[in-house]
């Protein structure tokens, strides 16, 4: 007999899920997991980068975590989550410290790779705070990521520059910035993004604040990041049958 759970809170769905390590150039280990669809291949990869770690972030900051239990089996898609050099979660800790957004250039080229050679399908980076920072900084480099989609992005220590350069790349470049953002508003980055990539696909989420703390704007949030890399997955259910 199937069982109806509600899509909500920690729920985990049904997924394969593997403790894994990524080998950077600069020969660090870093622990991680990765997550992908029961029985069948995914249709896209998302490589998620967290907030920063020397407040908080680490590879089960809520956001990353129920992408992890929830979009394998909602939307076929495959996440890797991983903790950059000197974080620490309860999968365990990378080698390494804290690089202010410079070493962990290595961190992403390690994780492309990984999911390059796994064969993994269509990688697109999602990026969420400190994380957006590191996928607008180092992102273009690898040819084989799809785009970005970024959460509450700072601008702190990604320059004009390195955000200009990815206008015409022809990777797509999702922002979603919420309404109460305590770093920066959609009134201010709006015209920061649209100037530099006008391209973009700017969404501005009433409500919203820098954590995404709250059902409603997880939901948001996961709707967002299946939209922009798989869209024929939504809408997403709101029950699943075990």
């Amino acid at each position: 007999m199937s069982e109806a759970v509600e899509v909500r809170g920690a729920v985990v769905l049904p997924a394969e899920r593997e403790p894994i390590e990524l080998v950077t150039l600069d020969r660090l280990t870093l622990v991680g997991e990765l997550a992908t669809p029961v029985g069948g291949h995914p249709a896209a990869t998302l490589i998620t980068l967290h907030p920063l770690p020397t407040h908080g972030g680490f590879m089960d900051s809520h956001i990353l975590r129920k992408a992890a239990a929830r979009l394998p089996a909602l939307a076929d898609l495959a996440v890797l989550r991983f903790n950059t050099r000197g974080t620490k979660s309860p999968r365990g800790v990378s080698d390494g410290e804290f690089g202010e957004g410079v070493t962990e250039r290595f961190d992403l080229e390690a994780a492309v790779r990984f999911v390059r050679d796994r064969g993994l399908p269509r990688p697109w980076l999602v990026g969420w705070s400190f994380g957006t920072e590191v996928a607008i900084k180092y992102g273009l480099a690898h040819d084989d990521v799809e785009g970005v989609v970024l959460l509450s992005p700072p601008l702190h220590r990604a320059t004009r520059d390195e955000l200009a350069a990815w206008h015409g790349s022809g990777k797509r470049m999702v922002v979603l910035l919420p309404e109460l953002d305590d770093f920066l508003k959609p009134a201010e980055a709006e015209p920061v993004f649209r100037g530099a990539v006008p391209e973009v696909e700017f969404i501005d989420v009433p409500g919203g604040k820098h954590l995404w703390v709250g059902e409603t704007q997880t939901r948001t949030v996961l709707t967002e990041i299946v939209r922009a890399v798989n869209p024929a997955a939504l809408p997403l259910p709101e029950v699943y049958e075990l």
